[in-house]
């Protein structure tokens, strides 16, 4: 009984000790093992593996790619026109041997500190040697790609690697903004009153044009009609003239006639004349026809 009693408490510890001997690695992950804070082993590929219970230990980073969101920071381009940009970078554990060495035991959170400085230098000198209007366009996908190609360099020595960087904002500081829109105000005013100067100028073009044809229209009408006029006047003394030649008399006594009518409307003035008077030769003789 003393005996069992005994050799329970050590089968406890060697179980213990064996099962603390055995670790896993899954798909998702790199594993370091340590005797001593010294690099005895690296496991990267998924499985069992075994160490040395008490005297080593393991030390495990993500394989996946990560994250990081870099703080926004204020770069000057070459116009001198300061932009914040805020920027996100995806990277990944590549050398954990290396990364163990360069980080020690601080891990991702000192890496993701030193990335954070390494993207924020070549940020600020990618875009530094451009214009701010080549940052604010499309073209800025191509800056993106220079600053994860010069920041993959110096992030190598850290067992990582730079696998892409995005810029998701680029604007203008805030005390900036109320000068700008202004400046941007006064451009725009400055292009609408242009548009309405040179419409202004078109609209006077196509007046003049339209006021001198209406004169060379109007012109050429009078013309004709003086000319019709004419020529109907023409052919209306030919036929009086005509008339008057074939029957005088007849001729005579239609123009009275047409000069009683014209004389005698309504509300013609009076006239006064003595009853003897040629103009009434016709409506007083009966030797007329």
């Amino acid at each position: 009984m003393n005996r069992a009693t005994l050799l329970l408490p050590i089968l406890v510890l060697a179980i213990a000790a064996a099962l603390s001997a055995i670790f896993i690695v899954d798909e998702r992950e790199k594993a370091l093992v340590l005797q001593f804070g010294q690099i005895k082993a690296v496991r990267e590929e998924p499985g069992l593996y075994f160490k040395l219970p008490i005297i080593q230990e393991v030390v495990k980073y993500d394989d996946r790619i990560l994250g990081l969101d870099v703080d926004p920071l204020e770069i000057t381009p070459l116009d001198d026109r300061r932009l914040v940009v805020d920027a996100f970078a995806r990277y990944r554990i590549t050398d954990v041997r290396r990364f163990r060495q360069a980080v020690g035991a601080s891990g991702v959170a000192l890496a993701e500190n030193r990335i954070d400085t390494i993207l924020r230098a070549q940020t600020r000198e990618v875009l530094g040697s451009v214009t701010s209007s080549e940052i604010l366009s499309a073209d800025r996908a191509g800056l993106a790609a220079s600053i994860r190609d010069a920041s993959r360099f110096e992030a190598s020595s850290l067992g990582v690697e730079i696998i892409d960087v995005r810029l998701k904002r680029t604007d203008l500081p805030e005390q900036n903004l109320d000068a700008t829109f202004a400046r941007m105000r006064a451009e725009r005013e400055r292009e609408a009153a242009d548009e309405v100067a040179r419409g202004n100028e078109a609209a006077q073009r196509v007046r003049a044009q339209a006021d001198r044809t209406k004169v060379e229209l109007v012109s050429d009408a009078q013309r004709q009609a003086e000319i019709i006029r004419g020529e109907a006047d023409a052919l209306r003394n030919g036929i009086f003239a005509q008339a008057y030649g074939a029957d005088p008399e007849f001729f005579d006594f239609y123009r009275s006639l047409a000069a009683y009518r014209q004389s005698l409307l309504e509300g013609n003035s009076t006239m006064v004349m003595a009853p003897d008077s040629e103009f009434f030769d016709y409506l007083k003789s009966t030797d007329k026809r």
